[in-house]
């Protein structure tokens, strides 16, 4: 049976570039594993008010997907050097009520992804002190911040040298992954 891995994109626009680079990633994984989305667009805003009662499907939904799953792959843009509020939102969710983090002990890894040259440097860093904090293992090498994307593509798809840099650092979560599964 494969191995469930999530995938989260923090953007929400359906042209966003780094959904295109999850897709790149899922297409590029081996048998062994299968991926599944977990989308978050439609999650409610946080309020522990909501966590007192009969909680929002939405949220239930983000929770047992993630429960059920071996590690998450994060794919995020940079929105005013930090993550997409949606993104955020997600991980707030999840993390919640306290003593029931669903996030904890999962492998990340966490790619940014922009047209800009930094890469979402900034979004990547801050993804990943929230991770520290809801007890995700973040694969630390090698970090994946692809910039100039559109430079790299040829129409849908990602020229060949940045679709080997892609399998690299798969092969790399994959091993850090298969440390804290087996």
């Amino acid at each position: 049976m494969a191995k469930e891995i999530g995938i989260i994109v923090g953007s929400l626009r359906e042209g966003s570039l780094n959904r295109l680079v999850a897709k790149t990633f899922e297409s590029i994984l081996p048998k062994e594993y299968e991926a599944t989305w977990i989308e978050i667009g439609d999650l409610p805003l946080y309020n522990e008010d909501l966590d007192q009662g009969e909680i929002p499907a939405e949220w239930q939904r983000l929770r047992d997907t993630v429960q059920n799953v071996a590690g998450v792959m994060f794919f995020t843009p940079e929105y005013n050097r930090s993550v997409p509020a949606a993104l955020k939102n997600a991980i707030d969710v999840g993390s919640r009520p306290m003593g029931e983090n669903v996030w904890g002990g999962k492998p990340a890894l966490v790619v940014s992804a922009s047209s800009g040259a930094i890469g979402g440097f900034g979004a990547n860093h801050h993804l990943r002190q929230s991770l520290v904090f809801v007890d995700m293992p973040t694969l630390q090498q090698p970090e994946a911040y692809i910039g100039n994307v559109p430079q790299h593509l040829d129409g849908d798809h990602f020229d060949q040298s940045t679709t080997q840099f892609f399998s690299t650092i798969l092969d790399s979560y994959l091993d850090f992954l298969e440390r804290f599964t087996n």
